[in-house]
């Protein structure tokens, strides 16, 4: 297992102490096929909003993704195009 060699690695170079868990997590990211993320209203429900499928970079898009979609709903120009991240774009 690769986390396993490259923890007795790191241990020789940090003094990270014991794990916190038993057992690494693993789990599935939300990623969408597109690997873009869902930013804007939603279609078919009156004052729904998305901002999901950041995938492994929602901390860091985070508060461009609040800007975004704050100037969306408050009738502002947004700072950029949001037509790429419309859910629409699924819709065959």
């Amino acid at each position: 297992m690769q986390l396993a060699r490259d923890e007795t690695l790191v241990h020789g170079l940090f003094p990270l102490g014991n794990r916190l868990e038993p057992a690494p997590w693993l789990g599935r990211r939300p990623c969408l096929p597109d690997m873009v993320p869902v930013i804007g209203r939603g279609d078919r429900h009156q004052g729904l909003w998305f901002a999901f499928g950041h995938g492994h970079h929602g901390f860091t898009l985070g508060p461009v993704t609040g800007r975004l979609l704050a100037e969306m709903m408050t009738g502002e120009t947004p700072f950029t195009d949001p037509s790429p991240y419309a859910a629409s774009r699924f819709h065959n």
